[in-house]
């Protein structure tokens, strides 16, 4: 059984998907979900699906004496960022070698870097005019939305598309795929 941690920071839909995606898999259980705020309402989620939660602050994530512990406690194999804001700190990654994914809102290597999260991703994708946007799932690495691409999933846009209306399309292909790409790369951990 592949014991996997869920990184969260905000609502927590794509975090609830992934619980219920996992519920009666036979290799792999969403063991924790750990958010840098206490008021993420993906704890919420998580609780409520029974899964344990914990809260660790910026401080307490940039120590490896605070967050390796709880991580060895749950025998977690794996994280997955599912709307985590923070960098995840060098210690971690190395910790878990091309065993940490995020989930990204635009077609990497375009709309990534340093501010480039929710709705700011879907505001820069309107303002360049784009044809299509989509999501990209990728490992996490040192540089911030650099890692090794596993894949992407496209939508179109036409012009009349709001703001809102580009993070709509974008976030039914996260439903539609997230779940079935972590899945995949889990499959492959050795």
């Amino acid at each position: 059984m592949i014991n996997i941690a869920i990184f969260v920071s905000g609502g927590g839909t794509n975090c609830e998907n992934l619980i219920r995606y996992f519920r009666d898999s036979d290799f792999v259980k969403c063991a924790l979900v750990v958010s840098n705020k206490s008021d993420a309402y993906a704890l919420v989620r998580a609780e409520r699906l029974g899964v344990p939660t914990a809260v660790l602050t910026k401080q307490q994530l940039n120590s490896p004496d605070e967050t390796m512990p709880l991580l060895q406690e749950y025998g977690i194999d794996f994280i997955v960022l599912a709307g985590f804001l923070p960098l995840v700190p060098d210690y971690l990654i190395e910790a878990f070698p091309r065993r940490i994914v995020n989930l990204h809102p635009a077609l990497l290597p375009k709309f990534g870097g340093k501010g480039m999260w929710g709705h700011h991703v879907h505001e820069a994708v309107k303002a360049a005019g784009e044809s299509e946007t989509g999501m990209t799932v990728h490992y996490v690495t040192p540089v911030c939305d650099g890692g090794e691409i596993i894949a992407q999933f496209r939508t179109s846009l036409s012009p009349d598309d709001t703001v809102d209306d580009i993070a709509e399309k974008e976030h039914q292909l996260e439903m539609a795929h997230f779940p079935q790409v972590v899945e995949q790369v889990l499959r492959e951990v050795k």
